[in-house]
């Protein structure tokens, strides 16, 4: 297939929707926003992230789980009722799609940490690192990533793609618009979507490779590439974060889920963090900045994300719009009322919202940050 294609450096289609006031959409609407940028892709990886879909489940953990054998499922589902209440399990929910072949088993499950988070269970304490996450924290969602980490690493056949309250992450091997009716998303409803369609260059096009990449309930979408990878997976490993899905945007859920939810780093300033600005700017500025900016170079330097990059990071209280230092790669803002949107092209805003009441181009580095009214 990739024979079939030429190479598009600057491919790949990002869009997203959020409502500050909570306000839930069906997901057409983000199929039809994502679908008009058909030709940034090539068929091999779409995906979409929503936020406030099982209001039912809204206070369990909603793993969604590729696998690509019986054995799998089975050692998962097993190491999961070891360390979790497991309230409903059941594959997730597809229709026939012309473009979508062969796609893995696909399974969601809708849990409760026991009491105690207990410890992890199915692998040794060299491979879950030293340093686990339920080791080293009281907080519960440590626990869920360590988890999460331990069963992407030491189960063969087995990756959690999306794993927050009252979210989920729809990917796989074909163009988005395909995947989202694979997925049967116009049946359902959210208050914050995005999308992604894939034109891999670096990385395999594979159902766990598409985007959105997700933790707990993080998910970012990636238009770029990341050539400071390297150095972003060996700083994350200090930390216990394994990436095991092998592409570079996995890096940059890790990275918020560190530096803001960990850490304790206000949005803007994690951005800060991650499309640095540049020394030069850096000198001129008025010195309490200055020592504040320096500080972070210093401290965060292996945190800093090198290449092109246009991402949309999606919370379940914000999504982010951030293009790196040098803005190479397109990204589009727009309001209207109480919605926001992001996305590659302003065409791909104006199909969904033909009469925005603003509309603009982010800059290189500033990022556009878009929170749900206090009180939601």
């Amino acid at each position: 297939m990739r024979g079939e294609f030429p190479r598009n450096p600057s491919g790949c289609a990002i869009s997203g929707i959020i409502s500050t006031k909570g306000r839930r959409m069906t997901g057409d609407i983000i199929i039809k926003s994502i679908a008009l940028m058909h030709d940034r892709s090539n068929g091999l990886g779409g995906g979409f992230a929503a936020y406030g879909i099982y209001p039912e489940f809204k206070d369990h953990y909603a793993f969604h789980v590729l696998y690509h054998g019986h054995q799998s499922r089975d050692d998962t589902e097993c190491y999961l009722k070891e360390n979790f209440i497991v309230d409903r399990a059941e594959p997730i929910p597809t229709r026939p799609v012309a473009g979508i072949t062969d796609p893995p088993m696909l399974w969601r499950y809708f849990l409760q940490a026991r009491p105690g988070r207990p410890e992890q269970r199915g692998c040794t304490s060299e491979e879950r690192g030293h340093s686990s996450f339920g080791e080293m924290s009281p907080d519960e969602r440590d626990f869920v990533v360590s988890v999460v980490m331990s069963i992407n690493n030491s189960i063969p056949g087995a990756f959690i793609i999306s794993s927050g309250k009252n979210m989920g992450a729809f990917k796989g091997v074909g163009f988005p618009e395909d995947i989202g009716w694979f997925y049967r998303l116009d049946e359902y409803e959210a208050y914050l979507w995005t999308s992604h369609g894939r034109f891999p260059t670096n990385t395999p096009g594979w159902w766990g490779g598409a985007h959105p990449f997700c933790l707990l309930d993080w998910s970012v979408v990636h238009n770029g590439e990341i050539s400071s990878y390297g150095i972003n997976k060996r700083y994350l490993e200090m930390f216990a974060y394994k990436c095991e899905l092998q592409t570079d945007t996995e890096v940059v859920a890790y990275l918020f889920d560190l530096l803001y939810r960990r850490q304790k780093l206000p949005f803007e300033i994690t951005c800060r963090v991650l499309a640095a600005p540049f020394w030069k700017d850096i000198d001129r500025m008025a010195e309490e900045e200055k020592a504040m900016y320096t500080a972070l170079r210093q401290v965060y330097g292996s945190a800093l994300i090198n290449g092109p990059f246009s991402f949309i990071v999606a919370h379940s209280r914000a999504m982010i719009g951030l293009n790196d230092r040098i803005k190479l790669r397109p990204m589009t803002c727009g309001v209207k009322d109480d919605l926001v949107f992001m996305a590659s092209e302003e065409s791909a805003i104006r199909e969904i919202c033909p009469e925005p009441d603003r509309i603009w181009a982010a800059r290189a580095g500033e990022p556009i940050i878009a929170e749900l009214e206090e009180g939601l």
